[in-house]
């Protein structure tokens, strides 16, 4: 009895184990030779992974990331996976509105098209503010890519048809919008969460005012990735939750998929503004879909970075 019991529980554990990390892969073929693609945070993580496999479906990629280091070490890994010299590094720091100024200024006297903006940098946690008074968390996750969007709108509509694809989690189901805390840097989680549904409710309002310009907007879910998810905490945890991560959690390259998707496949276009998961898209909790609060969030965004789009 007791071996029965055994062998029920690990197999159960099996199927737990297997439904959880399931991932569909993007299977397009589509080349992408002569588009430009941008990618902030391509440096690491899922982003490397998704400027990889753009590269080496012959876009022209751009990296945009704050440590020049880092992200030129990057660029020669990206080019050697994907056997395509055509990936750059610009300096970007999206905690900061003067620099995301100065390079969309750069960018804009630069490259003469821009085809894909994927918005995938992000931290997942952090209780400080940012140099212009902002709660790092929602300056970083949200309006450091609400400014960059807005000012890059102008060569992706001259790019069109073209897209722009917002990396958000899942984890805006346990969030809500509350416009009095953007400046204060509150529970990390709660920071964070709210910062995945901002992105949420930027695509929606993004896509509704560029309605009939050829620029489509999608959010998404890439999946419980591991990325970086202990190199911050202590010792023990670490111990204690690296059997559990390598259980659960996807790869980078499982986790690029869902951007990916969204960025070549053509049948995400008749979801325009939507939200994917697992290259499939998924359906919203109602009050991520509220266009009353897109409205007002995108209204806020603009009052607080200074740019009307």
């Amino acid at each position: 009895m007791y071996t029965l019991v055994v062998v029920v529980l690990s197999l159960l554990s099996f199927l737990l184990i297997k439904y959880c990390r399931r991932c569909r892969y993007c299977l397009e073929t589509k080349r992408l030779d002569g588009k430009t693609v941008l990618i902030t945070g391509g440096n690491s993580g899922i982003g490397k992974e998704t400027s990889i496999d753009l590269a080496r479906r012959g876009a022209r990629v751009i990296i945009g990331c704050r440590n020049a280091m880092r992200a030129e070490a990057a660029v020669k890994d990206i080019q050697q996976a994907s056997r395509s010299m055509n990936v750059h590094f610009r300096k970007l720091d999206l905690s900061s509105l003067r620099s995301i100024r100065e390079f969309c200024r750069d960018f804009l006297e630069k490259e003469k098209r821009l085809d894909i903006l994927i918005n995938n940098a992000g931290i997942s946690s952090c209780s400080t503010v940012t140099e212009d008074g902002f709660a790092t968390c929602f300056g970083v996750n949200h309006l450091g890519p609400f400014l960059l969007t807005t000012l890059l709108l102008v060569r992706l509509k001259e790019s069109a048809p073209s897209r722009v694809i917002n990396v958000s989690s899942d984890v805006y189901r346990m969030a809500t919008m509350d416009f009095t805390r953007f400046r204060t840097a509150s529970r990390p989680f709660a920071s964070y969460s709210s910062s995945k549904l901002a992105n949420i409710l930027f695509t929606r309002e993004l896509s509704r005012r560029l309605e009939g310009t050829g620029v489509a907007a999608f959010s998404l879910h890439p999946g419980y990735v591991s990325t970086n998810l202990l190199s911050n905490q202590p010792f023990l945890i670490r111990m204690v939750m690296c059997p559990i991560v390598c259980l659960f959690f996807i790869s980078n390259e499982a986790g690029a998929q869902t951007s990916v998707h969204c960025a070549v496949s053509d049948q995400v276009l008749q979801h325009n503004g939507g939200f994917f998961s697992n290259c499939r898209p998924a359906q919203l909790w109602c009050h991520a879909a509220d266009t009353g609060v897109a409205k007002k969030l995108w209204e806020t965004s603009e009052q607080l970075v200074g740019q009307k789009a």
